[in-house]
């Protein structure tokens, strides 16, 4: 896939990877850019912390890229050698490539990566799409992944469409529906995040997403999830039932611990100590309520 084929236009394409650029050099810890090819193309990821912790690999959601990180950052390079990784076929900065996702090429180009970058086994944190993409790989490969987490993640609830004629109707009233849709869907909805919704805003006035739907893992294969696994979700997603994320969970992961935040939406933000009390496997606090 070419990726003007993902972008509406090549001058949108060049808007979003100045922006990506731009956001990138406020990394807030020393980081080396690494690119790693792969049997998709070649895949962009950051990576920060001592060489010698344990890895941590970092997925992203749609129409995001590593840089949506940058306030977790800080405190999982501390304890890991994090590798934060841009999914291939969203607007970051590894190829254009959109494997089906009713397939294994996923799960082949993340071998293509742990290889590339030396790993064997590794820990997980994943949000949304990076969520389902993590748990397909768990599920094909569960002897490499040693913790997991998963915030908002596909694959275990339906997603949800209702907002989608809301949003439908509000994109036509230029930018500022744009922007009440992505508060819509993200649940973004208090003065702190302004800045993200206007990356966000960014983003999808420029990008194309992905439009199937995440195939829905069965019961029998969240049962083969062994290792540890942390899931939170928040009780006002629109975009995926987390009601059902968080029942299935619970029904069909032995090792999982599953909490459902009040009044948060898609977009699950100010979780950096409760995921990193996991990952540490240190006696963790309640996630905070943001």
């Amino acid at each position: 896939m070419s990726e003007q084929k993902i972008y509406k236009s090549e001058k949108g394409a060049a808007q979003i990877r100045q922006r990506y650029a731009e956001l990138l050099q406020t990394w807030p810890v020393p980081a080396e850019h690494l690119r790693v090819p792969t049997r998709e193309g070649e895949t962009f990821v950051v990576a920060s912390g001592p060489q010698d912790a344990p890895p941590l690999l970092i997925l992203h959601g749609s129409g995001a890229n590593t840089t949506m990180w940058r306030g977790d950052i800080a405190s999982w390079a501390t304890h890991f050698r994090t590798y934060a990784v841009d999914i291939i076929g969203e607007p970051g900065g590894s190829a254009p490539s959109r494997p089906p996702l009713d397939s294994d090429r996923l799960a082949q180009w993340l071998d293509d990566v742990l290889e590339g970058l030396g790993l064997s086994t590794i820990s997980v944190v994943a949000t949304s799409l990076g969520g389902w993409v993590a748990l397909d790989y768990a599920i094909r490969r569960p002897e490499r992944i040693t913790r997991l987490t998963l915030l908002c993640p596909g694959g275990i609830g339906a997603q949800k469409m209702g907002w989608l004629p809301k949003a439908m109707f509000l994109s036509l009233f230029g930018h500022r529906g744009v922007r009440r849709t992505a508060r819509t869907m993200t649940g973004l909805d208090v003065p702190l995040t302004e800045e993200t919704l206007d990356e966000i805003v960014l983003t999808f006035t420029q990008f194309k997403p992905r439009t199937e739907r995440l195939p829905i893992f069965s019961d029998d294969a969240l049962r083969g999830l062994t290792m540890p696994m942390l899931v939170l979700v928040g009780d006002r997603d629109v975009m995926i039932d987390s009601a059902a994320t968080a029942e299935r969970v619970r029904r069909c992961v032995p090792n999982a611990t599953v909490h459902v935040l009040p009044d948060v939406g898609h977009a699950i933000l100010g979780q950096t100590e409760a995921v990193a009390d996991f990952l540490l496997e240190r006696r963790a606090s309640q996630p905070a309520h943001s």
